[in-house]
């Protein structure tokens, strides 16, 4: 099996990081809902007997924070890969690449320049 092109490489780094970031944006949905549940219990009394209730709050609150950081890093690295895909497209364009493997990769540009921004608050 022969080594893969440099558009295979732009393309397939691009699909990775879309996945990564749609893993996260669903991963800090998961964790503001449970935040919220906390609170909400917290605020109620509804957390029984639990006196660890404020401490599981902080945590859980801290998690969604650190997943909140990852995004802007993580964007920035969506954004070089795509530029990078655009490089790899108009050089196989150029040198009349293979045209699924061209059309793949602008599907996958498309992808890429969708990615919403960082989440803010």
């Amino acid at each position: 099996m022969p080594a893969p092109s440099p558009l295979t490489i732009a393309t397939q780094s691009v699909q990775r990081l879309v996945k990564e970031e749609q893993y996260y944006r669903k991963e800090l949905a998961q964790q503001s809902e449970r935040v919220k549940k906390l609170e909400t219990d917290l605020k109620t009394g509804s957390s029984g007997a639990d006196s660890n209730a404020e401490f599981v709050l902080k945590q859980e609150s801290k998690a969604r924070d650190e997943t909140k950081a990852v995004f802007e890093p993580l964007n920035q690295r969506i954004e070089e890969a795509v530029n990078r895909l655009e490089e790899q497209i108009a050089a196989s364009e150029s040198e009349s690449g293979p045209a699924e493997e061209i059309k793949k990769a602008k599907e996958t540009l498309e992808l890429g320049k969708k990615v919403e921004k960082p989440p803010v608050a």
